[in-house]
């Protein structure tokens, strides 16, 4: 993961399991993530200053760049804590599963509970977000960085470390390919969102183009890299 906000954006997240502390600090990162994706929507990211967000958040500047230690990441740090999300699939998968229908089962899950982090999610912050990315040049670079070449390394990592014959050329071949699926499926996805269709509506064909997607990757990789039981 490029950056450690120290909580978590998630809706599932449990904060009253938490010690009051933690939960004042989750909730205080939340509130300045949420001013400051705001502003950007209404104004554009390069037209807002952090000070700006620190005033609106009701926070010192200081304490926004203790969350987010760069105005970027204002923006990208809650999706980067994706990034080492399939390396940590394959290493968790069942024995006897292969790394194909391990990354294929659980982005299928990831779109039947309209996770975010597969572009199909039509909640208002998460379009803001997304759009924010996609028009934004600064951002559009750092996520082609970090969930190509970052989450694409941490893939090949594992791959070859779970691959009995070692073979490199094979891991990064089929990391390469495990995230095209990911990342083509998902920007499928965003722009569905974006042009105005609900999640709900575009689930069937999205879980089908998922299917077909990870079975053309399956044709060629087939139980490539399966745990042995």
């Amino acid at each position: 993961m490029a950056t450690n906000t120290g909580f978590d954006l998630g809706p599932d997240r449990d904060l009253d399991a938490l010690p009051l502390r933690e939960r004042k600090k989750i909730r205080t990162g939340i509130r300045i993530w949420r001013t400051a994706i705001g502003l950007f929507a209404a104004k554009d990211f390069d037209q807002v200053s952090v000070a700006e967000i620190a005033a609106a958040a009701d926070v010192s500047k200081m304490t926004v760049f203790n969350y987010f230690p760069t105005k970027e990441d204002l923006v990208m740090a809650p999706m980067e804590q994706h990034l080492g999300e399939p390396a940590r699939v394959v290493r968790e998968r069942a024995p006897g599963t292969s790394a194909v229908a391990a990354l294929r089962d659980h982005y299928l899950a990831a779109l039947a509970a309209f996770d975010p982090a597969t572009g199909l999610n039509d909640d208002q912050v998460v379009l803001d977000v997304v759009r924010l990315v996609h028009r934004t040049p600064a951002l559009a670079m750092r996520a082609a960085a970090g969930f190509g070449q970052q989450a694409q390394a941490q893939l090949t990592a594992e791959l070859l470390a779970q691959d009995p014959a070692h073979d490199e050329l094979t891991a990064q071949v089929a990391g390469a390919q495990l995230l095209a699926t990911r990342l083509t499926l998902t920007t499928g996805n965003q722009l569905r969102m974006l042009a105005g269709e609900r999640a709900a509506d575009a689930l069937p064909d999205a879980l089908d183009r998922a299917r077909r997607a990870f079975e053309m990757v399956e044709r060629g990789l087939g139980d490539y890299c399966a745990a042995t039981p």
